[in-house]
């Protein structure tokens, strides 16, 4: 086993990115410098380390976020990195979510010819959500149309990041041939014919050519960096001498106070640039010693609490993602925050109300490699084998003290298929399959329609949904046919019914059945979700009865009464009913939860929503006019227009079933020079006529 670097020297951070923006090659030559792959691997061969999924290496993009643990040597000290390559593809979004919620850091790359694209957006909105201090790599520099300070601007108009440069490229497309080191000003030779395999050579001097425009761009970094420290302030306004030391120290608490981003260049493909990368990972970015102490909640007291990043407090981690593995079964990855753990010891599931689960076996990821370890402690990032009940986001810690992390955000599913496997005798074959990868995907649900039988499978897109079908195939062998890929309406109440009744009586010889509950619901904001509140007084329904009317609802909300779609954002309030002595008992009074909900939910004058997308469409000029009347037969509403390079760009609200098809339809309508990108936007209501097609296609359960 590896020897413990200390906390101060180990970084953990993710590579974060638009889809094909180059983040894989990135990683895969981070890993190639650091010793851990002899050969590098390239993505367009399918060979890449990271993307070790077979439908990853078939597709070229990046699935499931690989973590895996690599050494750097830097100033007399070997850094300790945890590195998370995570995808850009928007149908993986609770992938790249999961990731950054347990990283300390991370590098944002962006392709040098289009900027900031509709995916960086998201995923840089889903960093700043949880705070964590980012440094930008400008990639594919080597390409035709590269332009490095095009690139930082839309970083500042797109993402009102605090972009500075910290380098400026040498040359440009096939001739870019070095960089400026803008904090030392120094210059780099990448030395073509070594293609990168050892570390670029210094220049006696920065090159003529290049002198004023590293002049001014250092004084540009310097002065923003002076922001984040009195002593440097001061020597700039006195025109003091600078050293490289201040000025690192001053740009890593920018970095740190997620309010400064510097910006680096290179070519990952080409081998450029990417040792400098790892070199800023370690001067700017935290270690897990600089992070906050992490924040959580006492679930005896309820009360605010914290821990700190210290293997000598008490354990506390975080299980961020569960996987199926075919050697060694179910394996969840932990962020460990606080504390050391022992492999073969016991730890609780706080979450899970305290649940003991043993710790199987330790293991330290590469990629889909493992080493056996027999400790870990605050820092970490492990994977372990054994755990029982523990699902993604869960916190686990000591036994004596327990502790809730934050969890995590995932979206609605947008997109419904039906399944069916293609022999009866693999139905429940099929099912564990589909339950084992519900487990590892927050994204991906599965349910069964009670009107017709069929199990419905529910993703973030039709890649999302492709993967998992392949995965049945690949993983559990069980081969499956699936319907034509329908979106995944919702149902909500629009007006608070009062006084809603359900009475379930049997009397047929024997014991008869009865149980009898009466509901008020009120409809919610948009994400709310589902609450139950019991508000019986007087004993009128016994305690060991309210969970079972609870669930009644629960399931009768699973198929709602317009066209049998699940219904979101209410809450429940159970008001009254009665019981009988000897006919009451659970399953009675689950009926008549059901019965209560159905009837209050025919009042609530309900509707159906649709998810709606953000699309963006990047055209040429001349195909401007037909790509927005195209939008707007969708029933699209633009919400604006934009320059990006010679092309014009169009963003609008576009429902979900209105999409399909229309990657067929923008290329002939632009001869195959736009392209487009969508992501989940919100759930809103359909407009009346129609929802009545929808719900006739449906069969109308009302």
């Amino acid at each position: 086993m590896a020897k413990k670097q200390s906390l101060a020297l180990t970084r953990n951070f993710g590579i974060m990115a638009h889809i094909d923006a180059g983040k894989t090659t990135t990683t895969e030559r981070i890993l190639y410098y650091t010793g851990k792959t002899h050969k590098i691997g390239e993505v367009h061969e399918g060979a890449a380390t990271m993307d070790w999924m077979v439908q990853e290496q078939e597709r070229g993009v990046t699935i499931t976020s690989a973590a895996t643990t690599c050494f750097w040597e830097k100033d007399g000290e070997s850094y300790r990195l945890q590195i998370i390559d995570t995808p850009g593809h928007v149908d993986f979004t609770s992938e790249v979510e999961r990731s950054l919620r347990v990283l300390d850091g991370a590098v944002a790359v962006f392709d040098a010819v289009a900027g900031v694209q509709p995916q960086s957006e998201t995923v840089w909105r889903q960093a700043h959500r949880y705070n964590v201090p980012r440094i930008a790599f400008i990639n594919k520099y080597d390409r035709i149309g590269a332009d490095f300070f095009h690139a930082i601007d839309t970083m500042k108009e797109r993402l009102a990041a605090p972009a500075v440069a910290a380098q400026i490229p040498m040359g440009s497309e096939d001739n870019f041939w070095g960089l400026i080191d803008l904090v030392t000003m120094t210059a780099w030779d990448f030395k073509a014919d070594e293609k990168g395999m050892t570390y670029p050579e210094q220049m006696d001097a920065i090159p003529e050519e290049f002198a004023d425009d590293a002049e001014i761009y250092h004084q540009e970094l310097v002065e923003a960096a002076a922001d984040f420290d009195d002593d440097l302030m001061e020597k700039v306004l006195m025109d003091e001498e600078v050293t490289v030391e201040e000025l690192k120290a001053a740009i890593r608490k920018g970095v740190l106070a997620c309010e400064l981003n510097p910006v680096f260049v290179g070519s990952a493909y080409k081998n450029k640039g990417v040792q400098e990368l790892l070199d800023a990972v370690v001067d700017y970015l935290p270690a897990p010693t600089d992070v906050e102490a992490i924040k959580g909640i006492d679930p005896e007291t309820g009360e605010e609490d914290s821990r700190p990043s210290d293997p000598k407090a008490p354990f506390a981690a975080l299980a961020f993602k569960i996987m199926t593995d075919p050697y060694v079964g179910k394996l969840t990855y932990l962020r460990v925050y606080s504390g050391r753990l022992d492999s073969g010891s016991y730890v609780v599931n706080a979450t899970k109300g305290g649940k003991k689960e043993r710790i199987g076996r330790l293991l330290q990821m590469h990629a889909n490699q493992r080493v056996d370890i027999d400790k870990c402690e605050a820092g970490d990032i492990v994977a372990v084998v054994g755990l029982k009940d523990t699902t993604t986001g869960d916190s686990l810690t000591a036994e004596d003290a327990p502790i809730i992390l934050e969890s995590m955000e995932f979206p609605d599913p947008v997109i419904d298929i039906a399944i069916e496997p293609k022999t009866k005798a693999e139905q429940d074959k099929l099912s564990i399959a589909l339950q084992k990868l519900a487990e590892e995907d927050p994204t991906f649900q599965v349910r069964t329609n009670e009107e017709t039988g069929q199990t419905i499978i529910a993703g973030m897109g039709e890649l999302h949904l492709e993967i998992i079908v392949d995965r049945l195939l690949r993983e559990f062998k069980v081969e499956a046919n699936v319907g034509k890929p329908q979106v995944a309406y919702r149902e909500a109440a629009t007006i608070p019914v009062q006084g809603a009744e359900g009475k379930f009586v049997r009397q047929s010889g024997g014991r008869g059945q009865y149980g009898h509950a009466i509901i008020n619901i009120e409809p919610m904001e948009t994400g709310f979700g589902y609450e139950f509140s019991n508000e019986i007084v007087g004993g009128a329904i016994p305690k060991e009865y309210i969970s079972s009317v609870d669930k009644g609802i629960q399931e009768a909300l699973n198929n709602g009464v317009l066209a049998g779609y699940p219904v979101v954002d209410i809450k429940v309030h159970l008001i009254d009913g009665s019981y009988h002595e000897v006919d009451s008992s659970e399953a009675a009074f689950k009926v008549a939860g059901s019965m209560a909900i159905k009837d209050a939910l025919k009042k609530s004058e309900p509707v159906l929503l649709e998810p709606v997308m953000a699309v963006e469409v990047e055209t040429p000029e001349e195909y401007l006019g037909d790509v927005m009347g195209n939008l707007s037969s969708r029933r699209g509403a633009i919400q604006g227009m934009g320059d990006r390079g010679n092309a014009k760009t169009v963003s609008a609200n576009v429902p979900l079933s209105e999409m399909f098809g229309y990657a067929t339809d923008l290329r002939s309508t632009t001869q195959g020079r736009a392209a487009y990108t969508m992501q989940f936007h919100a759930y809103e209501p359909v407009p009346k006529s129609v929802a009545e097609e929808i719900i006739s296609k449906a069969g109308g359960n009302a």
